[in-house]
């Protein structure tokens, strides 16, 4: 980890913590899993968002372990079993997921289409726990957004497959418009960029945690 982007690091856990949130760093993803388990107790209830990174991590085979009551959307039947797990997920012990972006300021930027993440973010599960490669590391939200625009978004719907502007362009529709807003972009029906949060200072004191990991992770 180079020098100046761990003070970055540095410099964010600490805005991080006066906005009532906690923060940790491991160096690699590897160290993830142990310091997780460390914030989870056997046989809680656990869910999470989509994420690339969670499985990069090693996150999922430990949720697979059996030490825990993993509400997989993955092992569901039916669109009708995926949505009662979405809903499940309110009632989790732990939620887990990345963030789209956040910045030095101390700020977490999510954005959502079908929104079951952000909304479990905002309300629901006892606490929500983040993990983010230091490429998730970003200024501000103007940064935030392009970093949205430009990256996460784009390589997002190639991955799930979905017939966008930004699928097929590698960029949003927006970043042409010298006026683009953070809201801008296709209209598509396939659109994953229809809900935005951003979470700044917390009233239930860590009830939301950011673990930062020494290296890029995800999208």
């Amino acid at each position: 980890m180079e020098e100046k982007m761990m003070k970055r690091i540095e410099k964010t856990m600490d805005r991080l913590r006066a906005n009532q949130m906690a923060a940790y760093y491991v160096e690699t993803k590897e160290e993830v899993v142990p310091l997780l388990k460390t914030l989870m107790n056997e046989g809680e209830t656990v869910t999470h968002g989509g994420s690339v990174t969670l499985g990069e991590c090693g996150v999922i085979d430990m949720l697979n372990s059996g030490d825990y009551n993993y509400l997989d959307r993955s092992k569901a039947q039916s669109p009708e079993e995926v949505e009662e797990i979405y809903r499940k997920a309110y009632f989790a012990d732990t939620y887990l997921a990345s963030a789209n972006a956040v910045t030095e300021g101390g700020l977490l930027y999510n954005v959502d289409g079908n929104s079951n993440r952000v909304s479990a973010i905002l309300y629901g599960p006892k606490q929500v726990v983040f993990i983010c490669g230091c490429n998730k590391l970003v200024k501000d939200l103007d940064e935030a957004v392009m970093r949205l625009k430009s990256v996460a978004a784009p390589q997002n719907t190639k991955r799930l497959n979905c017939d966008t502007y930004c699928a097929k362009e590698g960029e949003c529709l927006a970043m042409g418009n010298d006026a683009s807003y953070m809201c801008d972009g296709c209209m598509s029906p396939a659109r994953i960029c229809c809900n935005y949060v951003i979470s700044a200072r917390q009233r239930h004191k860590d009830r939301l945690k950011v673990i930062f990991v020494g290296e890029e992770l995800g999208y």
